[in-house]
């Protein structure tokens, strides 16, 4: 195994003057050492994850990372700049610049070690020695952890030893983290962390008597103990953030004398559940995330602080006094109901049944977009190989020649055919996933898929997912004798659930949805003119309402039902066409605008604008939402306006579409391809124009100064709310 970083890999003279160009830079080395295969596609990659958050951290330092199959191994770069870069930190910008490449199925081991040095950076000693040093080789040396005589060495354990040390405290975790039916840990429920004592005997959560968590509770020999602290870290990609958060609580922990802390790391390497009865003997928790926290019900009826994980990393000192005060207050989170279902364990206390609804909902139509994006894409591949009378193929069971290129266009189409088969059932079994847990997913595969069968479409898995979930929690809902109990997940229920949903679907409510369905696939096959024209508005104002969140899907996925067929009308392909284009818009018009009018952006969201051109050709509307947070007001109506223009111009141009995601990158298989562009450049035209004229109305520059002036845009670089 090749070392991650070597003298090769850095850059004590970094010249460059931007976070673009300098992710460039050390890209471009990395590159030159066969560890990434795509520059570009790596550093759209790189982009892609600079905005959902930006890299730079307190202490002038940014760290450009993420995960890419354009990287064979983990690898690690590092550029020393003189004049500094703006990675987004609060505090100024970043002289030392950590380039972290993971490939998208890394091992454990290198994730580690990666880990580890993100919490070397939060040591002092260490980045000094990194800002001293004057040697290629040495540099490499430090970060990599080697033995060096040169006093320059920080004294603080190395990269290679913390990961060892990591490794034998924190060991793999068998089972998937990211498996969302993962089930939670009996052990760490709830109810036991609700009602466990401390090992030393006191009650858990601070309520020994007369205690208080400003002053520590005596322990059986009246002596004062700390404050408990369990803590959970994570971030979008777990290689950096997540373990720098957990250094910087650890470390405010030790600085404050009297708090214990326990962090619990939830990063690609896997993660290790704190000790349930840790949990139980905590007087506080302390959430610092930017993805939801796995088995956060393990942690209820406890005083939480529930922050990003930045906040983590900058501010550790305020957390914990939040969280004592928190508990000095009494204030506790509610306890997770027994049997809560997935839905329920990621809400907030006292929903209501609309919110529930939506997300069920969601839960669904998230499991189901890959299996879109995966079939679409490989049937629109066959399509552009084998042309459009590939579906015509024989099976490629019975014909098949290695060296024809209409064999492998038919295998294309009929494997992605296959994964389009799943979207009903999947659809249908994850929205009983998110009602009912993991009992709801047989009746609910069973009732999409006769769904399918029926021909009830689309419609008819919503009302099936909604049936499965319905009957489970039903069949939960009855006294059953402690003998049959260790039966019901595996056997009665789902025999039961299948049996009821299989009965509804196929003799009471299928044949009506299916009927509707094939009234609203007639409706759609007949639109024409006017009556397109308002539909493509209509979806271009769904797309760009919120970003990617549940309005957008529901579009996405009305579409995307319609070209699900093995034949999918040019009407199906219409809209499809205009759902992709109304989605590319928000985030290229935020592009168009901070290039056209930088004064209006502040520094941070021109750099992130750069990134906006990319995710924006890609078909990836979430670009455009750190614009959007920071000023939904003008953004967000900028966005639709935009939207509405390029849905309703690709409907009148009568462009088609028969891959569900790829954005410019499909254009071949776009029918008139000229007037589809045109669309998206008169929709992206409309978007910028909108939001500098509504930004350029409000008085203010970006850094809160009353008056324009050239050098305004250099001000702070925090946005300015709506």
């Amino acid at each position: 195994m090749s070392e991650m970083i070597t003298a090769d890999l850095v850059d004590l003279d970094l010249s460059a003057d931007t976070k673009e160009a300098a992710a460039r830079a050390l890209a471009e080395r990395m590159a030159a050492k066969g560890r990434v295969t795509d520059l570009e596609g790596f550093l759209a990659d790189v982009a892609a994850r600079e905005a959902q958050m930006p890299t730079g951290l307190d202490g002038g330092i940014g760290i450009p990372h993420c995960r890419s199959a354009h990287v064979t191994e983990p690898t690690l770069a590092f550029g020393r700049s003189t004049d500094g870069i703006d990675f987004g930190a609060p505090d100024g910008p970043a002289d030392l610049i950590f380039l972290i490449a993971a490939p998208a199925g890394a091992d454990d081991a290198h994730l580690t070690i990666l880990s580890s040095l993100a919490r070397q950076l939060m040591n002092a000693e260490f980045t000094g020695a990194l800002r001293a040093v004057d040697d290629a080789g040495r540099a490499a040396a430090l970060i990599r952890g080697d033995a060096e005589d040169d006093a320059e060495a920080p004294a603080s354990t190395s990269a290679s030893a913390a990961a060892s040390a990591s490794a034998s405290e924190r060991s793999a975790d068998p089972a998937d983290p990211a498996d969302p039916a993962d089930p939670a840990d009996p052990a760490g429920s709830a109810d036991s962390a609700d009602s466990a004592a401390a090992p030393d005997g006191t009650a858990s959560a601070g309520a020994a008597a007369g205690s208080t968590p400003t002053e520590p509770a005596a322990g059986e020999n009246g002596d004062a103990r700390p404050f408990r602290i369990v803590a959970v870290t994570s971030c979008p990609t777990g290689i950096a953030h997540t373990y720098m958060a957990a250094e910087s609580l650890e470390n405010a922990g030790r600085d404050a004398g009297d708090v214990e802390m326990a962090v619990e790391t939830q990063g690609s390497a896997g993660f290790t559940r704190l000790d349930p009865d840790v949990i139980a003997a905590a007087d506080g928790v302390i959430f610092a995330h930017d993805v939801p926290v796995r088995e956060k019900e393990r942690f209820a009826g406890k005083p939480t602080v529930d922050v990003g994980v930045k906040a983590g990393i900058n501010r550790p000192a305020e957390l914990i006094a939040e969280v004592r005060g928190k508990a000095a207050r009494g204030e506790v989170t509610a306890a997770a109901r027994p049997g809560s279902t997935p839905v329920e364990r990621a809400g907030e206390p006292g929903e209501g049944y609309g919110t529930k609804l939506r997300k069920w909902l969601m839960s669904g139509v998230s499991y189901m977009v890959p299996f879109v994006a995966a079939g679409g894409l490989l049937i629109a591949l066959g399509f552009a190989l084998g042309g459009y009378d590939i579906n015509e193929a024989k099976p490629v069971t019975e014909y098949f020649v290695w060296s024809r290129l209409d064999s492998w266009a038919a295998l294309l189409f009929q494997v992605g055919g296959v994964a389009f088969n799943f979207l009903i059932p999947v659809l249908a079994g994850y929205i009983a996933y998110g009602m009912a847990d993991r009992p709801g997913l047989v009746p609910g595969f069973v009732g999409g898929m006769i769904s399918s069968t029926i021909g009830a479409g689309f419609l008819g898995g919503l009302v099936a997912g909604l049936l499965a979930g319905a009957v489970v929690l039903g069949i939960q809902r009855v006294r059953i004798p402690p003998v049959l109990r260790g039966i019901m997940p595996v056997v009665v229920i789902p025999l039961i659930s299948s049996m009821v949903v299989g009965f509804l679907m196929f003799v009471v409510i299928g044949k009506p949805i299916a009927e509707a369905q094939k009234a609203m696939t007639d409706w759609l096959s007949g639109l024409s003119g006017t009556n397109a024209v308002l539909l493509g508005l209509l979806l271009g104002l769904m797309m760009c309402f919120d970003l990617g969140g549940p309005v957008n899907k529901v579009a996405y996925a009305f579409a995307t039902a319609g070209i699900s067929v093995q034949d999918p009308s040019d009407s199906a392909m219409m809209v499809m066409a205009a759902v992709m284009a109304a989605g590319m818009v928000p985030p290229l018009g935020m592009a168009l605008a901070t290039t056209v009018r930088k004064k209006l952006f502040t520094p941070t969201e021109r750099e992130n604008g750069k990134a906006a051109w990319v995710l924006g050709a890609s078909f990836i509307s979430e670009g455009a939402i750190p614009f959007g947070a920071a000023d939904p007001l003008r953004v967000i109506p900028a966005a639709m306006a935009g939207g509405a223009v390029t849905g309703a111009l690709t409907m009148a141009f009568g462009s088609t579409l028969r891959a569900p995601h790829g954005g410019v990158w499909v254009t071949f298989l776009i029918g008139k391809p000229f007037l589809y562009l045109l669309a998206i450049a008169a929709g992206t035209a409309v978007t910028a124009g909108l939001v500098i004229v509504l930004k350029s109305m409000r008085g203010t520059q970006p850094d809160g100064s009353a008056e324009p002036a050239p050098a305004a845009s250099t001000g702070s670089k925090e946005p300015v709310a709506a």
